[in-house]
């Protein structure tokens, strides 16, 4: 295998994976506003926690897709036109998710408030759950053909793997979402939301171990026997360091969780970037998928800048935002009246 390709694969696979990361706990932010926050106040506690960073984040998403077009163009263009359907709701999620945070606060009315909280809750929930099942069929398979085109109609696509994927990103972003809050808030809202980690933990990342599990038993490596134990070494890490009131070192273990699952995961299907479901010999590669090694190389040069560049200036703004959210710090709701 020719190293730019493989390179290029990595990259992608860990842009996926900071996209989970990161976008991961704002989008279960965005859930809970809905499932378990008691008040506007709460509401606005779990909003200020996300709002300086939640459009930073979902730039990860934007740069694994660009980076999937130009590293990989077939592989681009068969999963995007295979599951155009799963790909446009997550971006009508994501729109009606951004014009939410921006709308909700504009009127000092509970019904106002209330259907944009709605909005942000169903569009955190639909884009969760339509990345999900788009890397899960990622890595398990899709219905194309020696041309890599789609056979079969629009929801070809919707089988039990998107079900597992879609659902255990879900799940995973409300677990890592609370972990996150534990993290981020103080007071009474901190303790619930510990409890909840502390409950729900277990049950709620089995769908993600399941999928990593799937795929390592369908193509695994001696290496992914590592990183699949790795994983669940981080997920009982979090779960007795939230026991024990380590906040940091709890959601440091989610994302040894995630970091390992997701190695796992594409560990085992590499050299294959898109299996078919049809026919073994009509799998796409990161060889026979891949751009020229020209741009592979431009590709690789603009990256070693560009990419550094971006984490310093998040990392940046997590640690300018780094202080714990109280709800008696948030002013009271108002509306703006022109004169």
């Amino acid at each position: 295998m020719e190293f730019l390709p493989t390179l290029w694969f990595v990259i992608i696979a860990y842009l996926w994976t900071g996209y989970l990361m990161l976008e991961g706990f704002d989008l279960g932010v965005g859930m809970l506003m809905k499932l378990t926050a008691r008040s506007n106040q709460e509401r606005r506690v779990l909003l200020n926690t996300v709002g300086p960073v939640w459009d930073g984040n979902e730039v990860w998403l934007i740069t694994a897709g660009a980076a999937t077009f130009a590293a990989f163009p077939l592989w681009y263009a068969s999963l995007f036109s295979t599951l155009y359907l799963p790909l446009l709701l997550v971006l009508v999620g994501l729109i009606f998710r951004a014009v939410a945070f921006e709308y909700r606060g504009k009127v000092d009315s509970d019904s106002w408030r209330n259907r944009w909280d709605w909005a942000i809750a169903l569009g955190s929930f639909v884009s969760a759950f339509g990345v999900g099942a788009t890397l899960a069929l990622t890595t398990t398979g899709l219905p194309i053909n020696a041309n890599g085109d789609r056979e079969g109609g629009a929801f070809a696509w919707l089988n039990g793997y998107a079900l597992l994927g879609g659902s255990a990103v879900v799940l995973f972003c409300l677990i890592h979402a609370s972990a996150f809050l534990v993290l981020k808030t103080d007071g009474d809202i901190r303790a619930r939301y510990r409890g909840l980690l502390l409950q729900y933990l277990p049950v709620g990342l089995l769908p993600m171990g399941g999928w990593a599990i799937t795929v390592h038993l369908s193509g695994g490596k001696p290496l992914t026997w590592l990183t699949l134990a790795i994983a669940v070494a981080g997920a009982i890490f979090a779960w007795v360091m939230a026991a024990r009131e380590r906040d940091g070192l709890s959601f440091l273990g989610m994302a040894v969780f995630l970091t390992a699952g997701t190695t796992t995961i594409f560990t085992s299907i590499f050299p294959v970037v898109l299996p078919s479901t049809l026919d073994p010999a009509f799998n796409l590669t990161a060889a026979n998928a891949s751009s020229s090694d020209y741009t592979l190389s431009v590709m690789s040069v603009v990256g070693l800048i560009g990419l550094p560049a971006v984490l310093l200036y998040q990392g940046w703004t997590y640690w300018v935002f780094r202080q714990r959210v109280r709800g008696d710090r948030i002013p009271q709701a108002h509306s703006v009246t022109i004169q």
